[in-house]
């Protein structure tokens, strides 16, 4: 999957690849810092349509990933894009 923050008056992105064979196994968890202003992350699945990652992003005072996070998700087909926008008050998020 590819995650990216989209931040900035341009909206120049930080891009992060992530691959894991098992996510069921090892699942990928970050604490992605957000700069001041206008935010958004990205998750795009670049698997094919047979391969869905299961996907949340939880905005705002994050330290840790939290059971929260943790217990909820949502399903990214191959191909498809999911954005999560938040505020510029938000400090970070987890992906």
């Amino acid at each position: 999957a590819d995650v990216e923050l989209w931040h900035g008056p341009d909206n120049t992105p930080t891009k992060m690849r992530v691959y894991a064979e098992n996510g069921l196994l090892r699942p990928f968890s970050a604490t992605v810092e957000t700069p001041r202003g206008p935010n958004t992350i990205a998750v795009r699945n670049i698997g094919q349509i047979e391969f869905p990652i299961a996907a949340d992003v939880i905005a705002d005072q994050v330290q840790n990933p939290s059971p929260e996070c943790l217990d909820s998700f949502t399903t990214i087909q191959g191909g498809a894009l999911r954005t999560y926008p938040f505020d510029p008050s938000v400090d970070s998020v987890q992906v």
